[in-house]
């Protein structure tokens, strides 16, 4: 038992963490004390220093000699965790930054609660990142989930909002039950919740079990397809996105995706990726569902999102395309001429945070000019605001994968990682369905150049909006400019036997 105690020197090591609790009861306690008026602007401010102190923390633990290990490898600080724990935290901070000039009193009447509610949500998301065992990984996929439950259901008086609300709820409810019980299998085989105990041990028992791991293993893949809405697990990403307060909207498409990315990327590597299954063909067939789940989302993703006139909805079916493009690094698994899978899936997890959260704010701009969502709302955007059609134009750029830009080699490095394992027919899908996608994203830029018959609305650009799209947009660019620069800090930082579980 005695590695199952925390030591006051251990939370050293969860200051990260606990800065965004300490921030969280704060903010809770000043909403109660400080005028409505002031209480907007003032926590709003507070919460994103109370994320830029957790970000310090995480970067000072960037690169330690060797992970750290809290409560029997129930909790590690690695590398992997740390950038993904960045990833996290920049992402929130964007999007809490878009919500200080977007959200008022009048479409959400608990201003205090709406901001620092993405505490709980980013702290549940580092907590996945985490995870070393299934019952820690549980606890912040809920806390994660309940606190997106109540950020999509803040716009109160909208019908909208209410509906997509609820089927969140139901469908995330019903996917946490099938995740819980893909994970009581693992636990009834082994009797373990630890991720690396339960790896060793499955090996031994896929001569016994192995219908049984096939079970666990299926409702894994689809309980986390549902948390990254990738098809054919998507269908509530719509809806929820639409009805969806714009800046939480972002929120659920970079950072909530991220982190269950982040958790199916530990969990399937160490339970089935880094151990010889010996005769059995149960591990090729775990890699094959996954390069299935990727073509799907790619194909399902880009050829809905042709038909979509409503830019969040465009958006939900992009995200899924794109899920599908992050499912390959995993799907082409660790080999002796493939090694690169994680460095590739960060890459392009960094290229479609800027470019996702630089879309969303343009689109708030959009829906504080026209009062709606519709893509007719860029109609004539480059006469009405060029600086702002303009840094669309690069993040569109980044969106579609055109040379030089931050989306372009985040997918080439993966379907060079593709043609390496000679999956050419999913690095071939990947081409295919990025050119499909060519049509949906430029028709934005059409209507914001050639659409001549608009009706003409005022568009202010809030400096916090106009900080946070050419942010994204330069960084995007800039991603293009530098990739190898950007791919050898983050292969200077992860190593494979220090900062993953490994038997």
């Amino acid at each position: 038992m005695e590695q199952l105690r925390l030591q006051v020197s251990d939370l050293v090591h969860l200051l990260p963490e606990l800065s965004l609790v300490a921030t969280a009861i704060i903010l809770s306690l000043l909403d109660l004390i400080l005028p409505s008026r002031l209480s907007r602007s003032v926590i709003g401010w507070l919460t994103l220093v109370g994320l830029v102190i957790s970000g310090v923390f995480v970067l000072l633990q960037l690169n330690p000699d060797e992970a750290i290990q809290l409560l029997n490898q129930s909790y590690r600080v690695d590398d992997f965790s740390n950038l993904l724990k960045l990833f996290t935290i920049v992402g929130t901070g964007f999007v809490v930054l878009m919500s200080l000039s977007f959200v008022k009193e009048d479409t959400i009447p608990h201003v205090g609660e709406y901001y620092y509610f993405y505490l709980p949500a980013a702290l549940g998301a580092m907590i996945m990142s985490s995870s070393g065992d299934l019952i820690t990984l549980y606890v912040g996929l809920e806390l994660l989930s309940i606190t997106s439950y109540l950020l999509v259901a803040m716009k109160k008086k909208d019908s909208k909002s209410n509906e997509g609300a609820f089927k969140y709820l139901v469908m995330g409810g019903i996917s946490s039950a099938i995740i819980l019980y893909g994970m009581s299998f693992l636990y009834g085989m082994v009797g373990s919740s630890n991720l690396s105990q339960i790896g060793a041990a499955l090996p031994s028992l896929i001569g016994s079990y192995e219908p049984l791991l096939y079970v666990s293993f299926f409702m894994l893949l689809a309980g986390f397809g549902f948390k990254i809405a990738a098809a054919p697990f998507h269908s509530w990403a719509p809806d929820v996105y639409q009805g969806a307060p714009t800046p939480v909207t972002a929120f659920l498409a970079v950072v909530s995706k991220g982190a269950g990315f982040a958790i199916l990327f530990r969990v399937f590597y160490v339970l089935f990726g880094f151990t010889s299954f010996e005769e059995s063909k149960f591990q090729s067939d775990v890699f094959l569902a996954i390069s299935v789940m990727a073509a799907i989302a790619m194909v399902a993703g880009n050829f809905i999102a042709l038909k979509q006139t409503n830019m969040k909805r465009l958006l939900a079916y992009s995200g899924i395309a794109n899920a599908g493009y992050l499912l390959v690094p995993i799907a082409t698994y660790f080999s002796g001429v493939h090694y690169a899978n994680f460095s590739e899936f960060i890459f392009y997890l960094i290229a479609y945070l800027f470019m996702n959260i630089g879309a969303f704010a343009v689109l708030m701009i959009i829906e504080q000019a026209e009062g709606h969502t519709e893509a007719k709302g860029f109609g004539g955007l480059y006469y009405r605001a060029p600086f702002t059609a303009a840094a669309m134009v690069l993040i569109v750029l980044s969106l579609t994968g055109i040379p030089i830009s931050g989306g372009f080699f985040g997918k080439l490095y993966i379907i060079l990682g593709t043609m390496q394992t000679h999956q050419y027919w999913l690095g071939s899908l990947m081409i295919a369905t990025s050119v499909v996608s060519f049509y949906y994203y430029f028709g934005v830029v059409r209507q914001m150049f050639m659409r001549s018959d608009y009706e003409p609305a005022e568009v202010k650009v809030p400096i916090t909006l106009g900080i946070t799209v050419w942010l994204c947009a330069i960084i995007g660019v800039v991603l293009g400019f530098v990739p190898h620069l950007v791919l050898r800090w983050i292969e200077s930082i992860f190593m494979l036997t220090k900062d993953f579980i490994l038997m």
